[in-house]
């Protein structure tokens, strides 16, 4: 059991509301290591009423997924949001509006770098949509390995309304999660996607009913994260690892050279040892990632 549930949203730092929860903070960004949850870290996106992905919350979330990355012993990562109904509404349009012209490519790349931190971390990284996730906040949840969204998540990659294209890497990243064919209707249209048909197409992992409370897949991500409590590091590494870029190798026997590579990796690790040290003593194994 993951003790997760509706009632305990395991939000640091947030004050209950009859309808959702407010973050107390002020950073734009949240991050913590929850010590009910050892082994993961909670990303939160805390810039209401939309979560618009602003130049200062932009650096803030490369901050932390540097400090992310150094931890060797994470066994997971869960991205959410602390304002209710929202998971992200993309660029802050209001900010770009006084950017120069010049200044677009070198801002665009900036937040295609961001995303691709996100993705390029070495353990698994679980996003929860709670609600609205448009343009770059679809693209930035295409960068995580897992997406779990509720029934009433409504996504989209809108650019093509605004006379652009997705720049944070949505042109490469949803073809390959969903497929050529529907990519494409989805980026030339633009139009929503809700949660059940997100599941459908694989665009999300699962969709869950949502809750009084509102954080349905935030509660479902955390059970998911739980279960990766219980799994080697070094091992949820080497796997992420072997799949991503056994995937983009190309041929299959070049796929093959990279899972070699991988095994390779956790042979020598004390969690191997642990592991069958604990099999044999009907046990847990204790993990250290190493």
């Amino acid at each position: 059991s993951s003790g997760i549930n509706a009632e305990w949203p395991l939000r640091p730092g947030l004050q209950h509301t009859s309808r959702r929860l407010l973050s107390t903070s002020n950073k734009e960004v949240l991050l913590t290591y929850p010590e009910s949850h050892p082994g993961i870290a909670l990303l939160a996106l805390n810039r209401p009423p939309v979560n618009a992905v602003s130049l200062a919350l932009g650096a803030e979330l490369r901050a932390s997924l540097a400090e992310i990355k150094e931890r060797k012993s994470l066994q997971g990562v869960v991205l959410y949001s602390t304002v209710g109904k929202i998971f992200c509404a993309g660029a802050d349009l209001k900010e770009r509006l006084f950017i120069k012209e010049e200044d677009v490519p070198g801002m665009v790349r900036t937040f295609r770098l961001m995303i691709q931190d996100m993705a390029e971390l070495p353990m698994p990284v679980i996003c929860a949509i709670d609600g609205v996730a448009m343009g770059g906040g679809l693209e930035l949840a295409l960068g995580a390995d897992i997406r779990v969204c509720s029934t009433t998540a409504k996504m989209a990659l809108t650019e093509t309304k605004l006379a652009i294209i997705p720049g944070g890497g949505g042109t490469q990243r949803l073809p390959r999660v969903v497929g050529v064919s529907k990519a494409k209707e989805l980026i030339f249209t633009g139009r929503n996607v809700m949660g059940e048909e997100a599941e459908k197409i694989g665009l999300v992992n699962c969709c869950v009913e949502q809750n009084e409370e509102g954080n349905a897949a935030f509660v479902k991500a955390m059970e998911m994260a739980s279960v990766l409590q219980e799994r080697g590091p070094v091992a949820l590494r080497m796997a992420k690892k072997s799949i991503t870029e056994g995937f983009e190798a190309g041929p299959i026997r070049a796929g093959l050279d990279v899972e070699h590579e991988c095994y390779l990796g956790v042979i020598p690790t004390t969690d191997r040892i642990e592991a069958l040290m604990a099999f044999k003593e009907k046990r847990k194994p204790n993990f250290k990632g190493e």
